[in-house]
Parts: structure tokens; C-alpha cells; sequence
């Protein structure tokens, strides 16, 4: 299972304007250069969010996108359905007309209960949640012991 650029895409974009959050409009030429990507694909990604109420635009010469809401109140389930649409893992899961086994089959009921753990995830997350961890990568490293073979002692006095 591979998700589609636009979900990738649209929810990098979102986390860099919750991590600019505060700090006025961001233009979307600064989020294509920061997360490279097309800004022609970043406009078409941002008029679904802006539909969706998740993203404000303001235009002139102090304008970009913001959020319309605390980063903590968006839940990247809603940015995944704003994106993609439901998030079924199978089509017989949101049709069962569209298999005529539906009824009878073991298997969709795993990819029911995936599909819902994926739900379930997505649901506990936020978007505030996705800017703390992307704070914590970009903390530098601790050093890292370097002790060396030669500083053991039963290393000692040999090169």
C-alpha cells in the first residue's frame, strides 16, 4: 500500500505552515522551496484545503496561507479526507454491492479492521503532534560516546 502524493504532499505542506504558525501568512513559493515540490501542485493542494476550512489565503503583498484553526485542533484524519477522500483500504469495504463474496468473505473483514485502525491513528493525531516531532528531529544530536579501542584497558599499551 503506497500513499498517493497528494496525501504526502498536502500534509508536509500543512506541517510547514503549522510550524511557521504565528508568524503571519506563509507564501506558498517558500513552502514549495522548503519541502521541494512544484509550486503549481502546491496551489492545486492548497485550493482543496482552503475548500475544506483548513487553510485561509490571503492575498496582496503581506498575504499567503494560514490555518484556520490551532494546529492542535486539526486532526490529520481531515487531512487525509480532504486529500483523498475516505479512507477505505479496499473498494468492497465502502461498497459491498461492488463484490458479490462481500458478504460471506473473511478477508474483508481484516481490511475492515485495518482500514478502521488506520481511522483510529489518524484520528489520535494532530497536527500540533506532527510539529513536536518534527521539532525533535531537527534538535541536534547528543554526542555520541567515542571511546575508542584504545581506551579500554585490556587495549592499553597495544597501537
Amino acid at each position: 500500500m503506497r500513499l498517493s502524493t497528494r496525501a504526502r504532499y498536502g500534509t508536509r505542506a500543512m506541517l510547514d505552515v503549522a510550524l511557521q504558525d504565528g508568524e503571519g501568512p506563509v507564501h506558498l513559493r517558500d513552502i514549495a522551496r522548503r519541502q521541494e515540490m512544484s509550486k503549481k501542485y502546491l496551489e492545486h493542494l492548497v485550493s482543496r484545503l482552503e475548500v475544506a476550512g483548513l487553510l485561509r489565503s490571503v492575498r496582496g503583498a503581506g498575504g499567503g496561507i494560514s490555518l484556520t484553526r490551532p494546529p492542535s485542533e486539526i486532526k490529520l484524519s481531515q487531512i487525509f479526507q480532504t486529500l483523498e477522500g475516505p479512507i477505505v483500504l479496499v473498494e468492497c469495504v465502502d461498497s459491498p454491492r461492488w463484490c458479490p463474496r462481500s458478504s460471506r468473505c473473511a478477508t474483508r473483514d481484516i481490511w475492515m479492521q485495518m482500514g478502521q485502525l488506520l481511522i483510529d491513528f489518524l484520528e489520535s493525531q494532530t497536527l500540533e503532534d506532527l510539529c513536536r516531532q518534527q521539532r525533535e528531529k531537527e534538535q541536534p544530536s547528543p554526542p555520541q560516546s567515542t571511546a575508542s579501542s584504545t581506551t579500554r584497558p585490556e587495549n592499553q599499551g597495544r597501537p
